[in-house]
């Protein structure tokens, strides 16, 4: 728990620092303003679902004052897998046809990060107080020689509405579960809102892995984008030019591969949960 809270701690300094001194974050603020993440939630460890915790000689396991834990007789806790799921039941069944459903699709990796450049098509004002790399006319003049295919509608629904028709497919959130696949970032991404959705059934490592997976690729889809980020001293990926599409595309493999890993580790935290619901064969009622 100790270890976990450092790491916890040292993730999120940097977003911490800044809120004490009221100061905004281009790159960082998506993943607390957008994912809702809470430092105090990120620090908490849990140790998943079928880990029990037994109680010190003199120390009571702080696990079984929280929400969704279980006291034995002999003071050994663990998560309270009938209770979870009477609350979060559709939630886990609803994250693990997903994620099944994305690991099981080869990764598309021909979208270049376009997304971002739909968000601010033909807008004088933006969604960051920063300026574009080429400025408006030459960001135009880029998301109209390409083809868009976003496939994330969570991307997709920030797309302005002279961008939304040149997108090749129209995601809905109803077709999410067909359409979201492991060469996006976005979707990549998501591992950390599926596994602070799981809540407590999440191991500490495993949750952090996610938020630490983000937080990496949330850095390279600014660099992507379309936005100057010279004032955070970080160079562009520039994908207008075969150089920058290249050096993105092998970005998206390598964090596709290490999204997967977590992706597997999520989506059997969600058939735990569910087959300890199951009754044993043959029992029935």
């Amino acid at each position: 728990m100790a270890a976990h809270e450092r790491r916890a701690d040292s993730l999120t300094a940097g977003h911490r620092a800044r809120r004490a001194a009221r100061e905004r974050h281009a790159i960082d603020d998506f993943l607390y303003d957008y994912y809702g993440t809470r430092p105090s939630v990120l620090r908490r460890w849990h140790p998943g679902v079928g880990v029990r915790l037994e109680p010190g000689p003199d120390v009571a396991v702080p696990h079984g004052r929280w929400r969704w834990y279980a006291t034995d007789a002999d003071g050994v806790v663990g998560l309270d897998v009938a209770a979870f799921l009477a609350d979060r039941g559709d939630s886990v069944r609803f994250v693990h046809r997903l994620l099944s459903a994305i690991a099981s699709r080869p990764a598309f990796t021909g979208c270049f990060g376009l997304h971002e450049w739909a968000m601010v098509y033909r807008r004088r004002e933006h969604r960051h107080p920063l300026p574009l790399r080429l400025g408006q006319a030459g960001t135009d003049a880029v998301v109209e020689s390409h083809q868009i295919r976003c496939t994330h509608f969570d991307a997709f629904r920030f797309f302005t509405p002279e961008a939304v028709p040149l997108n090749r497919l129209r995601p809905t959130r109803e077709s999410q579960v067909e359409l979201d696949q492991p060469g996006c970032l976005h979707a990549s991404m998501d591992c950390h809102k599926w596994a602070t959705k799981l809540g407590p059934a999440v191991p500490g490592d495993l949750a952090l892995d996610c938020f630490e997976l983000a937080r990496d690729i949330r850095l390279l889809d600014m660099r992507a984008s379309p936005y100057d980020l010279s004032s955070y001293g970080e160079p562009a990926v520039a994908v207008e030019t075969p150089e920058g599409k290249a050096e993105y595309v092998a970005r998206q493999r390598e964090f596709a591969q290490r999204a997967g890993r977590l992706r597997d580790r999520l989506i059997e935290v969600c058939a735990t949960l569910l087959d300890a619901a199951e009754p044993p064969a043959g029992v029935t009622g």
